[in-house]
């Protein structure tokens, strides 16, 4: 049944006032310990699982999932405005006047022909915005550290992308990848922990350019092969355990043996 926004409304306002009853004096001594930063471990947990329910295209877990995030943001909102920081009208009107300025294609004058257009545009303003708030001393202020590093490394050298740093070719990144390799493997001959430790994270680094150039985003990549060799051991473990052996008494031949049956599986 659709709702009409009056109602939302009203549960805005009755959602935003539990949460000032939660942080009162009579209210919950947990919830008025709080802070920014506890909040902000939080938000991030959240909206992991929301990505998770979205993932496995589950309406209901989704519903949830958001309504927790969504708790958790109205939560860090009412500690900004109990420190007279800003208000929920200004987080509003800041994401309202921003989506605003970002489309001009729909807002204003600006014509678009395609989606790589609006993305180009999309980037042309944000630099403009980093530039009218003196952050041009700094490209990558506005990536934030808590990002999953696969993530943030794609948007780091996306942002260094549009000021002319990239590879002119994919064929320059396979070449780079190569060479890395070529490193780790000299790391690895002097076993020197922090030198295979560099040459590893060049290694990741170069793949997410080429996951980048590729129009692949490199977090979504690895999620789904992680999430592939979760199905296929499951596999494993399920048949090993109908013959009556664990996976610690299994030999790496049988389960090789059975990885490729999954591997099978996986293709039909």
């Amino acid at each position: 049944m659709k709702k009409n926004n009056t109602e939302e409304i009203k549960k805005l306002k009755k959602l935003t006032q539990l949460i000032k009853k939660l942080r009162a004096p009579d209210g919950c001594p947990w919830d008025q310990k709080q802070k920014n930063t506890d909040i902000g471990k939080y938000i991030l947990e959240e909206a992991y699982e929301v990505v998770d329910s979205i993932d496995k295209e589950d309406p209901q877990a989704l519903k949830e999932e958001l309504g927790d995030l969504l708790f958790q943001i109205l939560f860090l909102t009412e500690i900004s405005a109990e420190a007279n920081s800003f208000y929920l009208g200004d987080v509003m009107d800041g994401i309202y006047e921003k989506m605003i300025r970002r489309h001009p294609h729909v807002f204003g004058d600006i014509k678009v022909n395609s989606v790589q257009e609006v993305k180009e545009n999309w980037q042309k303003i944000k630099k403009q915005e980093g530039k009218n708030k003196n952050n041009e001393h700094n490209l990558f202020s506005s990536i934030p550290r808590a990002l999953p590093a696969l993530k943030r490394a794609q948007k780091i050298t996306s942002t260094a992308s549009t000021y002319g740093f990239d590879w002119e070719d994919t064929q320059g990144i396979l070449e780079k990848l190569k060479e890395e390799i070529q490193e780790f493997d000299e790391a690895v001959k002097t076993g020197s922990i922090n030198k295979i430790e560099e040459e590893l994270g060049d290694i990741l680094l170069t793949i997410v350019n080429l996951s980048r150039f590729l129009s692949v985003d490199a977090e979504t990549a690895l999620s789904k092969t992680t999430e592939k060799f979760l199905r296929r051991f499951s596999f494993i473990t399920a048949k090993l355990s109908s013959l009556g052996i664990s996976p610690v008494e299994a030999t790496m031949t049988q389960m090789d043996t059975l990885w490729n049956e999954a591997k099978k599986k996986d293709l039909k």
